[in-house]
């Protein structure tokens, strides 16, 4: 059943009057350089931790809120601390599991953010700072919509909430399985919110349908046993550099597209996108092609891609005359939704070692796979989010695919087979995550948390049985 107007409409004043609480709540939250990566301090990933946690408790309406780590079962080594939640649902009410991470990318180049990252700052509508976007905004679109819900119904909430605030989604989510495993009776629900996508626009809501999956993996190649003099041996003896771009630029055509066997794509119609809107969403200058075949949505959300993310060569400062004996680089390729991810990522280690130039001898190591994702959109929480959205924006929601990928969800099917998974989120195209200048439109993150609010109200009302 659907609860009454009057309460729908109060719920969604109180989200409205929530939203300033909530951007001075991320504001704290973006202090706390919460890198998971390694090398990095794992003490602030601890203490943005705990600060969640603060959050969550402040709420009052769960029967446990722990910070709690899992084991990596390959390495031996402790994951990165997560924040879990539950409270049980009451007279048959459903449960929903909301997701959000807590740890964030790196910083990069410092000098390319007009203000410092880890100082939020409001500027032209936009809060600036590392995880402004990505994905702190997720949890206090979270906490500001059960912060409306509380105010509104307060001990009378019967719904089910469980909250999984992950602290390593950036840094690969190695523990993700395990934790999962172990925290199963906390984290089962009949609903799953992961708030950790984006939208059309900034005005227009979406639920996002397709993720493609990823394959990244470390590439070393080897020509010689040691350095030599390029001025004595150049032109007789290959160089380690020399048979890396050989290597790799067999991997695209000359259009740019994917050119590896075994490599699936998507067959499924994409709504108009245009290149002046890739120019300004993806900051492409004039002058410089848009790359692959096919509509433009088909080759981010329908098709194969891949990126050279880092190399490990003399940097230019201290290059000499020499020839490399070695070169490392980092290989990120994204996979068609519908191809198993290690499928794909035997196809590429089977080109790379048959394309091997001057007999160099390839070494592959890291290798990290994630499965891609299809949402079935038939569920009614699907229906309750649409309805939700178009409510919370007052513009109709969009189904969108997303050509980056969130691997752990493969895990929450696989471990909640039953529950319906609603993929969401609080970025626009201009947020900029994983850049320099990260940012949240504030507008964009109000009409999120007031949707989410309405959401929850929606599922209050129901019984389990009604889905």
């Amino acid at each position: 059943m659907s609860s009454d107007l009057s309460r729908r409409h109060a719920v969604r004043d109180a989200a409205e009057a929530a939203v300033p609480a909530a951007l001075a709540d991320l504001g704290r939250l973006v202090r706390i350089p919460s890198v998971a990566f390694p090398g990095f301090d794992r003490a602030e990933v601890a203490r943005s931790a705990e600060a969640v946690k603060e959050l969550l408790d402040d709420l009052g309406i769960f029967d446990r809120v722990e910070v709690k780590t899992a084991v990596v079962p390959e390495t031996g080594i402790e994951g990165m601390p997560a924040v879990l939640a539950s409270r049980a649902a009451r007279n048959g009410r459903p449960t929903i599991l909301l997701y959000a991470h807590h740890d964030v990318q790196p910083v990069g180049d410092e000098t390319l953010w007009e203000t410092a990252p880890f100082e939020p700052t409001v500027r032209g509508g936009r809060l600036y700072g590392r995880g402004a976007a990505d994905d702190k905004a997720g949890i206090m679109a979270h906490v500001g919509a059960l912060r409306a819900l509380v105010e509104v119904l307060g001990d009378d909430v019967d719904l089910g909430v469980n909250l999984f605030i992950e602290g390593e989604e950036e840094a690969g989510s190695a523990s993700f399985a395990a934790f999962l495993r172990e925290n199963a009776d906390a984290l089962r629900a009949d609903v799953i919110v992961v708030a950790d996508s984006g939208n059309w626009d900034a005005v227009t809501p979406a639920l996002t349908v397709s993720l493609r999956g990823n394959a990244r993996f470390t590439l070393t190649v080897r020509t010689l046993e040691h350095a030599s003099h390029s001025g004595m041996f150049g032109g007789a003896v290959p160089d380690a550099m020399l048979a890396t771009i050989t290597l790799l630029s067999t991997l695209w055509d000359g259009d740019g597209a994917v050119a590896v066997a075994g490599l699936a794509e998507r067959d499924a119609a994409t709504p108009e996108y245009t290149e002046e809107t890739l120019r300004d969403e993806a900051g492409l200058p004039d002058g410089v092609s848009p790359i692959g075949r096919g509509t433009i949505l088909s080759r981010i959300w329908n098709k194969p891609s891949i990126t050279v993310t880092g190399i490990d060569a003399p940097s230019v400062k201290n290059a000499s005359n020499t020839l490399a004996p070695e070169v490392s680089v980092v290989i990120s390729m994204r996979v068609a939704p519908g191809q198993p991810a290690r499928e794909a990522y035997a196809a590429l280690e089977a080109h790379l070692r048959a394309h091997a130039p001057f007999g160099a001898e390839l070494t592959f190591r890291d290798v990290d796979c994630g499965d891609a994702f299809l949402v079935d959109t038939s569920g009614s929480a699907v229906t309750a989010a649409r309805t939700a959205l178009r409510e919370g924006y007052g513009v109709e929601p969009v189904d969108i695919g997303i050509g980056g990928s969130i691997p752990f969800i493969a895990d929450l099917v696989r471990e909640f087979p039953g529950a319906e998974i609603l993929v969401t989120g609080v970025e626009d195209p201009h947020a900029r995550a994983h850049s320099p200048n990260e940012s949240l439109h504030l507008d964009t993150f109000r009409h999120a948390l007031v949707s989410e609010a309405l959401l929850l109200e929606e599922l209050d009302g129901r019984t389990a049985a009604e889905g």
